[in-house]
This record gives C-alpha cells, structure tokens and sequence, in this order.
C-alpha cells in the first residue's frame, strides 16, 4: 500500500492503547513501530440490544496483521449504545480521534472504513464530518440508510403474512415490546415451515425473498446454483428468510421502534407488481409459479389490494433525520459489496449512487463488486486492495483504474494466500430508495 511520512515522530515501539470516552463507550487504538502517518478509523457492525459491545478497530485478525505490518495505525471504538446507535456512533468515533490526536499527535492522513451497519456510521462520517477524513471506504454497508433499510425489510414479512397467513393476528410493526415481536416471528416463521413443504409455498416464500432482492446463493457453505436452477436458488433463499424472521424482521425492528418512537416504516402506496417486475430475483418466481400451477397475478393482486401499514410520522422524521443520506460527499469515497448478500442486499449500492448522482457527488464515489456469497464475506487480500485503492486516490486526486482486474492485482500484491475475488458486476435498483435528495420520497400516508 502507498505510504506518506508521519506529521507526527513514529513510536518506537507497537503500542496497543484501550480507554473509555466521557460516553460510556471504550474505545481501542493499535500504532505499529514505523507508524506511516495513516490512521485507518474503523466503525463496527450492528450490535443486537444487550449483545457484547466490544471496542473494534478492524474487521478480524488477519486484516490487523497485515495492515499493522504496512504500518498503518488501527482505532475504532464500540458505540455508548447497541442496536441501531445512530445518535452515539459518530460522536463516539470522532472522539476516539480527538483521543488518537492527544496521545499520538496529528496524522498527516485519516480514512474512515467500516462494515456492515459501520459502513452506514462511515457514511455518516463521510457525509456530515467531511473535514475529518480524507477519504472513507464502506464495506458491505447500509448505504441505502435507514428509512430505506426498514421499509424494504418490511415487505418480504408483508408478503408471507398476506400471502400465507391471512387471516392470522401476526403484527408486522408497532410492537408493544420484545415478547410481542417475538411471538409474531415465531408465528409467521412456523407458517413459512410449513409452506416451504409445498410447491405453491415455496413459490410464495421466493416471491417475498424477491421483494428483499435476496439473491439465491447467499452463504459461501452452499453450493452455487446454476442461473435457472430455480429450486436450488428458493431453497438458499427460504434459510436466508428464516434469518431475517430470526433477527431484523421482529426483534431489532422492535429495538428500532423505541428508538425512533414508533414505527418507521411504511408500504402504502407500493405497487408490488411493479417492484417484482424490477427484482433481480423475477425471473426465478415466475419459474416457480409456473412450475406450482399458481397464479403470479393473482398473488399479486392480493399484495396490492391488502391492508397496508402505516407509519408514525414522528418516528419517520426521526429516521430521516437521523438516518438518511443526502449523497453529499466532500471526500472521495469507496463502496465494496459482496454479490451474494442477503442481509444488506448488494442493491443498496444502486441506493447510494443514485443520492450521490442527485446531489452532484457522483465523481467522488466508486463502487466495486467481490463475486462471493454471504454479508461480509471478503478476505483480507480483498479489503486491503480496496483500502489501498482508497488511499491511491486521495494520493494522486483521481482514480484511476478500478476495474476488477486492477482490484485483483493490488489484492494479490497484497496478500496472495487468500482470494482475489472483484468482478465487473452492476447491481439491479433498490426496490424502495429513500434519500434526501430526492423530495419525492417523502413519506405519504
């Protein structure tokens, strides 16, 4: 990776540094002997209420060993809260800097990187606190925000318990508390059990799998279907909803709602023929209903003739003010997705760029692809190429070329003993974008 001189005399010796910030939240610095003058300012993944809250500097131990070894100096802290911390991450990340700065002194250079729910914190950075950082990586990250995040995991729930329980009480939103969420999970995951024992069933879990854009190899442990093998890629996408009823469906939308004072989300007004018709997953429900004898249409029509939820618009400003991107951006900026990501769809890059293109920000953002299952799956040469990318940029002030190839020859460069993995890849739209710099967004009972 391209190195810069210190403005600040190197240690001399590895210095490991953990403390606790006025917020609560610990925070844990790693500065190599030989520090280059980088600091890498690393923001973590969402953290379920009441999880282990660890401060974290970097994605795993291989990622630190090689970064330590080019020099770089690692710092991140956990968040004052778990769950969706969007008040207190930023605020806790930019004091671990004023930490970093006191202890060590200036770094001649700042690059703001997270994962996950941290690639939404690293945005935030990138987007409010520009004059911080001199560039930001997102990996696998929340880049469609908040409002977007919600709404879009709204819809699978809204289609299985439309399509599958009718006539069931199963509360999709608007949770009284933790025990009434996890009942309703409970609940429409034993109908989805069931459902998947049948051919119409299944075909109905693909259709609300398609309305999250999950794609059909989504874990590196499964085989990769082939591209019309329409059994294979529902039964990869039926495991991937069992999860999302598991966790963000019910339980961490729960958490959300206290936060937010109420519920966030909403789908009136969604034509769910329209979205189906844009997934990237409609090919493979029309094989399946097809194959089942059922009508697509008539399911269809049910969804968009069924009562809708509707949002408390108090907690919709919260989310929007809180947790929407306006695709301003000062600093250059990297965004790196996995194609086969269930959780946070690689869609949510098409998110991004469509705020940063609205906003004028378009010549600052590159997004790259790894052709990989799984939500964050990326190996350490993979992330370094990206960082090393990043940094080449806010060297030279262009960027060069980032095409898969390029990205495969900086990861090999940097460490050949595990995959290099980009690819040319262009993810279909986001199903339900929601950013601020485009007004018609804007919520509509």
């Amino acid at each position: 990776m391209v190195t810069a001189a210190p403005a600040h005399p190197a240690t001399a010796e590895d210095v490991h540094v953990e403390g606790t910030l006025a917020s609560g939240a610990t925070y844990v610095m790693d500065v190599p002997a030989g520090w280059n003058g980088t600091v890498l300012l690393f923001s973590h993944g969402f953290r379920p209420k009441g999880a282990p809250n660890p401060a974290q500097n970097v994605t795993d131990p291989a990622t630190r060993a090689l970064l330590l070894k080019d020099g770089y100096a690692l710092v991140g802290s956990s968040y004052a809260t778990t769950g969706w911390a969007v008040e207190h991450a930023v605020p806790d990340q930019l004091a671990t800097l004023d930490a970093f700065t006191e202890r060590f002194g200036a770094a001649r250079r700042t690059l703001a990187w997270g994962q996950s729910y941290g690639g939404f914190v690293t945005t935030r950075i990138a987007e409010r606190h520009g004059d911080r950082i001199d560039g930001s990586l997102s990996v696998c990250g929340l880049v469609h925000g908040g409002v977007a995040n919600w709404n879009n995991t709204l819809d699978p729930v809204f289609a299985l318990k439309t399509l599958l329980a009718p006539d069931a009480s199963i509360p999709l939103a608007g949770f009284k508390d933790q025990a009434a969420a996890t009942t309703a999970a409970t609940t429409l995951a034993g109908v989805v059990t069931q459902a998947q024992t049948a051919a119409d069933g299944r075909a109905r879990i693909a259709l609300a799998a398609a309305l999250h854009n999950i794609p059909g190899w989504n874990d590196p442990s499964q085989p990769r279907p082939a591209p019309d093998d329409w059994n294979a890629q529902q039964a990869n996408q039926y495991t991937a909803v069992r999860g999302l009823l598991a966790t963000a469906a019910f339980s961490w939308r729960q958490d959300t709602e206290v936060l937010a004072g109420g519920n966030s989300s909403w789908n009136t007004g969604v034509d769910y023929a329209k979205l189906l018709r844009t997934s990237s997953a409609y090919k493979e429900v029309k094989g399946l209903y097809k194959a089942a004898g059922r009508s697509l249409k008539a399911d269809l029509r049910a969804l968009n003739t069924a009562p809708r939820v509707k949002a408390d618009k108090k907690a919709v400003d919260w989310m929007s003010r809180t947790s929407a991107f306006t695709g301003r951006l000062t600093k250059p900026q990297l965004t790196v997705h996995t194609t086969g990501d269930a959780l946070v769809p690689v869609q949510t890059e098409s998110a991004y760029l469509r705020a940063a293109t609205a906003a004028g920000s378009r010549p600052l953002l590159r997004q790259a692809y790894v052709d990989n299952a799984g939500h964050c799956t990326f190996s350490p040469a993979e992330q370094i190429a990206a960082l090393d990318t990043l940094e080449h940029r806010v060297d030279t002030g262009r960027w060069g070329d980032t095409g898969a190839d390029t990205l495969n020859s900086r990861a090999t460069q940097a460490d050949p003993t595990t995959p290099a993995r980009y690819a040319a890849y262009r993810p279909t739209p986001y199903l339900r974008p929601y950013d601020l710099a485009h007004p018609g967004d804007a919520y509509r009972p």
